[in-house]
C-alpha cells in the first residue's frame, strides 16, 4: 500500500455502476481515502424519480448467465457480494429466472457450455405450457417460442436502494462526496494534461487522476475537451460508445396481486428479445417490463459542427406518445392477456453507453494530452449486476497494471478493426439490431437537436 502521500488523487465523475464501484474499491486500498472524490449530479435526499441515471432504478436483473466465458465468470464473482456482502446485502431477491427464446435455445445452450465448464450447471428445460400458470404468461403464444430454460440463482435486486447503499460504505471510509454537475474538464495552459474539472456553479475540483464514469453522458463530457484538442473524428470517444435508451413500463399493482404473483413464486422473465418481466415485491408492489426491442439514439450537433449521442434533456419519464405506442405494441403483443385493458402507470426512457461489442471500456485514454484520463463506461444494459466488483478491475487500470490478456483486450480502447467485430453480450453472440431510430422521429417538434 501507498503511503498517504503518495498516494494520487482521484477524481471520479459519476455515481453509478463504473464510479460507485470503484471508489468503493479504491478507498479501501487508500490509507487516506479523503484524496477520493465522486462527483454526483444528484443529492443523496433526491426523489429516484428524479433522478437521470441507468444505476438508479426500481430493480436490475441479477444473474449469473453468459455465453462470454469471461462475463460468465465475473457475474460468478459478483453474485457472492450480493449474498453475503454487508454492502449490498439484503437488497437480492434471489427468485430465478426463466429465459424464452424463440430461436433455437443458442442462448441457453451457450450459457449451460460456459456453466458446465465452470464445472456446475443449475439450469433445466422447462415446459412452455408451465409458464402459463403465472397471471402475466396467460395465452402466452407458445408457437412464437422454441425452448425455455431455468436458472434458479438469478433474480433481481432493488437497485435505488442497494446503490445507495454500496456508496455509503465508500464515504463511510472517507471518500469525499461532491453534489454537482460537470461543466467542463480542465486542461493545464499548454494543454498537455488535465488538471481537473469545472462545475456548473463555477466551482473547480483538481486531481491527479480523473476517472470519466458518467455512462451515456460521456460523449457530450467529453466533447468540448475532444474540439480543444483538435482530436480526429476517428479518436474521438464516440467511437467507442453510443448513447442509447430504452424503454421501461411500470404497472402499480394492488396487495392482493402483488401478494399472488410472490406466492406464486414469479421469477424474473425474459420473452426472447421482445421484454422482460421483473416481478414485484411487497414493499414496491410494481411490476416492471422492459421493452428490449425499441431502442433510441438522440444525437445533436456540437459547436463545432460534430455530431454525439447525448441523452435527452427531457425528464426520464417523459416519454413521447407515439413513442409509447410503439413500446405498448411490443409489450401487449408478448403479454396479450395480462396488458389488456391496463395502461402502465409510469414510463421510464433509460439511458446507457453501449459498445459495439457490449464489453466495458475501461482502460486510460490512448491520447498522450489525456494520460491521466480514465475512462469506465459501457454498460451496454447488462452491467449493473456488476456493481460489487467493476471497480476492483478499474483500479488496476488506475494503477497501471494489467487484469489479463482477455480482460485488458476486451476492456481497452478499440481500433476501428476492433469495433467491427460486434459480438453481444446481453443475450449471446448474436448482436442486437444496430438500426436504432432517432428520438425525434416520435416527437411532434424536433428538440434540442443542438447541444
Amino acid at each position: 500500500m501507498h503511503k498517504a502521500k503518495e498516494e494520487p488523487t482521484v477524481l471520479i465523475i459519476g455515481a453509478g455502476t463504473f464510479g460507485a464501484s470503484t471508489a468503493y474499491h479504491l478507498s479501501k486500498q487508500y490509507s487516506d481515502p479523503s484524496r477520493i472524490t465522486l462527483i454526483d449530479r444528484w443529492s443523496l435526499d433526491a426523489s429516484n424519480q428524479d433522478k437521470h441515471a441507468a444505476a438508479i432504478d426500481t430493480n436490475r436483473i441479477i444473474r449469473t448467465d453468459y455465453s462470454s466465458r469471461m462475463y460468465c465468470n465475473l457475474a460468478n464473482e459478483a453474485i457472492h457480494f450480493w449474498f453475503w456482502s454487508i454492502a449490498v446485502q439484503g437488497h437480492f431477491h434471489k427468485t430465478g429466472w426463466k429465459v424464452l427464446e424463440s430461436d433455437r435455445g443458442e442462448f441457453g445452450d451457450a450459457v449451460r457450455k460456459a456453466f458446465k465448464e465452470r464445472g456446475g450447471d443449475y439450469t433445466r428445460d422447462i415446459e412452455l405450457d408451465e409458464l402459463k400458470q403465472y397471471d402475466v404468461l396467460k395465452g402466452l403464444k407458445s408457437e412464437e417460442f422454441a425452448k425455455c430454460y431455468f436458472n434458479p440463482e438469478a433474480g433481481w435486486c432493488d437497485a435505488e436502494k442497494a446503490t445507495t447503499s454500496f456508496t455509503k460504505v465508500a464515504l463511510e471510509r472517507g471518500v469525499r462526496r461532491v453534489t454537482g454537475e460537470v461543466e467542463e474538464l480542465l486542461l493545464d495552459a499548454q494543454k498537455s494534461r488535465l488538471e481537473g474539472v469545472r462545475l456548473n456553479d463555477g466551482r473547480i475540483l483538481n486531481a491527479d487522476k480523473v476517472v470519466v464514469a458518467a455512462g451515456a453522458w460521456t460523449s457530450s463530457l467529453l466533447s468540448s475537451t475532444e474540439d480543444d484538442l483538435e482530436i480526429r473524428d476517428e479518436d474521438r470517444i464516440e467511437r467507442q460508445i453510443t448513447a442509447v435508451g430504452r424503454l421501461s413500463a411500470y404497472y402499480t399493482l394492488d396487495e392482493r396481486e402483488t401478494q399472488g404473483m410472490i406466492e406464486a413464486k414469479m421469477p424474473v422473465i425474459v420473452l426472447g428479445r421482445l421484454a422482460d418481466i421483473i416481478p414485484p415485491s411487497h414493499p414496491n408492489r410494481t411490476l416492471k417490463i422492459n421493452d428490449l426491442r425499441t431502442e433510441i439514439t438522440n444525437t445533436v450537433q456540437t459547436p463545432s459542427g460534430h455530431r454525439i449521442t447525448v441523452p435527452s434533456r427531457r425528464h426520464q419519464n417523459e416519454v413521447p406518445k407515439r413513442l409509447r405506442e410503439a413500446s405498448e405494441q411490443i409489450i401487449r403483443h408478448a403479454m396479450t392477456e395480462w396488458t389488456r385493458g391496463r395502461i402502465p402507470d409510469r414510463w421510464r426512457l433509460c439511458y446507457d453507453a453501449v459498445t459495439p461489442t457490449e464489453d466495458w471500456l475501461m482502460c486510460r485514454h490512448p491520447d498522450a494530452r489525456l494520460m491521466n484520463l480514465y475512462v469506465a463506461v459501457g454498460g451496454s444494459f447488462h452491467s449493473y449486476k456488476f456493481l460489487p466488483n467493476a471497480g476492483a478491475y478499474m483500479c488496476n487500470v488506475l494503477e497501471g497494471k494489467s487484469n489479463g490478456e482477455e480482460k485488458d483486450g476486451a476492456w481497452k480502447w478499440k481500433t476501428e478493426e476492433e469495433l467491427k467485430q460486434r459480438k453481444g453480450k446481453e443475450f449471446g453472440a448474436s448482436s442486437r439490431n444496430l438500426i436504432r431510430r432517432e428520438l425525434s422521429d416520435y416527437e411532434d417538434e424536433p428538440r434540442f437537436s443542438r447541444l
